[in-house]
C-alpha cells in the first residue's frame, strides 16, 4: 500500500502577528487615515449645523468656523412639543416594526427550513416571486388605504415595511447552515414542539443574523418618511420625525424663494435675513442620523458574521 506524503508547500494563513513591524505600521497608518477621511463628512455636517448663517455665506463650509451659532437648532426646536412627539412616534414605529418584522420573518424562515413542512417549496417560490415582481405603487396604495383601511393609522407606517423577501432567504440560509438538524431532531425526540425548538434552540443559535436583520429593519423604519407622506393625511399626531423635518425644510425653502422673488412684504424679507437655511439643513441631518450612530455600535459585532454566513448561496 503506497503512502502519500502531504505536500510540503502547503499555503499558510498569513496572520497580522507574522508580518514585519514596518508592514504593520504602514497598514495601521493607512487604515487610520482612511477612518479619519470617512469621518470628515460627518464632522463637517455637525460643524456647519453650528455655524452662524452670515459666516457660512461669507466663508463657506469649514470644519472650524470663525463664528459658532445654535440658531439652526433654536429654529427647529421652536416647534416645541411637536418635535418631541414626532420623535416619540418614530421611536415607537421603529421598535414595534423591528420586533414585528423579526417575528414574522424568523418564524417564516424556520418553517421553510423544516423538511416536515409540506408546502415548503411553494412558500419559497412565493418569496422568490415577490422579489422578482412587484405590483407597483398604485396597487400597494389602494391595498393599504382602501382595502385595509389604514389611512391616518399608525399601522400604515409599520405593515408595508414589515416583511422583506431577501431577509427571509438570508435567515433561511443561516438556519440551514448553522443549526444542525440533529439538534432539532433530538429536542423533538425529548418531547419539544416546534415552538419550543424555535425559541430555545434555533433562535439563540441565530443571534448574529437576527441582530443584522434587526439593524437593517431599524434603519429602514427610522429613515422612512414616504409611508407617512402617502398615508398620513389629516392626523398630524402620528407624523414621524422624518416627515416633520421634511415639512420644515420645505417651509424654509418656500420662505427663502418667496423673499427672493420680492412677492412678499417687509416682515417676510426680514425673517428670511435671519433664517439659517443651510445650517438648518445640516441640523436636520444631525438629528436624523444621531440615533442610528448611537445604536449601531451595539450591533456591530454581529454585523459581519451575520451577513457573511447568512448570504451563502445554496
Amino acid at each position: 500500500m503506497k503512502l502519500f506524503k502531504k505536500n510540503e508547500f502547503v499555503e499558510k494563513d498569513i496572520k497580522r502577528e507574522d508580518l514585519p513591524k514596518s508592514i504593520k505600521a504602514i497598514m495601521t497608518t493607512i487604515t487610520t487615515l482612511l477612518s479619519f477621511s470617512m469621518l470628515i463628512p460627518l464632522l463637517l455636517t455637525i460643524s456647519v449645523s453650528f455655524t452662524d448663517n452670515e459666516t457660512l455665506m461669507l466663508e463657506g463650509y469649514k470644519l472650524i468656523p470663525s463664528k459658532w451659532s445654535t440658531s439652526a437648532y433654536e429654529y427647529l426646536f421652536k416647534a416645541g412639543s411637536q418635535i418631541w412627539q414626532a420623535y416619540g412616534i418614530s421611536i415607537f414605529v421603529t421598535i414595534v416594526g423591528t420586533v414585528a418584522g423579526l417575528f414574522v420573518m424568523t418564524t417564516f424562515a424556520y418553517a421553510i427550513t423544516r423538511n416536515s413542512f409540506p408546502w415548503k417549496k411553494q412558500y419559497v417560490m412565493f418569496v422568490y416571486i415577490t422579489m422578482l415582481f412587484s405590483g407597483g405603487m398604485i396597487p400597494i396604495y389602494m391595498m393599504v388605504s382602501n382595502v385595509l383601511g389604514l389611512r391616518d393609522n399608525i399601522l400604515a407606517l409599520i405593515l408595508p415595511l414589515c416583511v422583506n423577501g431577501t431577509y427571509i432567504l438570508i435567515l433561511r440560509t443561516y438556519m440551514r447552515t448553522s443549526v444542525p438538524p440533529t439538534v432539532v431532531e433530538a429536542a423533538k425526540i425529548d418531547g419539544a414542539g416546534d415552538w419550543r425548538c424555535f425559541w430555545q434552540i434555533v433562535l439563540p443559535m441565530c443571534k448574529p443574523v437576527v441582530a443584522t436583520i434587526a439593524l437593517f429593519l431599524a434603519v429602514a423604519y427610522w429613515n422612512d418618511w414616504y409611508q407617512a407622506f402617502l398615508y398620513i393625511v389629516k392626523n398630524d399626531d402620528i407624523v414621524p420625525i422624518q416627515l416633520l423635518l421634511k415639512r420644515i425644510e420645505n417651509e424654509i425653502q418656500y420662505l427663502s424663494n418667496a423673499a427672493n422673488t420680492g412677492l412678499t412684504g417687509v416682515e417676510l424679507q426680514r425673517l428670511n435675513e435671519n433664517l439659517p437655511e443651510e445650517s438648518v439643513k445640516m441640523a436636520l441631518v444631525v438629528m436624523v442620523v444621531t440615533p442610528i450612530l448611537v445604536t449601531y455600535p451595539f450591533f456591530q459585532k454581529f454585523f459581519i458574521s451575520g451577513i457573511t454566513i447568512g448570504s451563502v448561496k445554496e
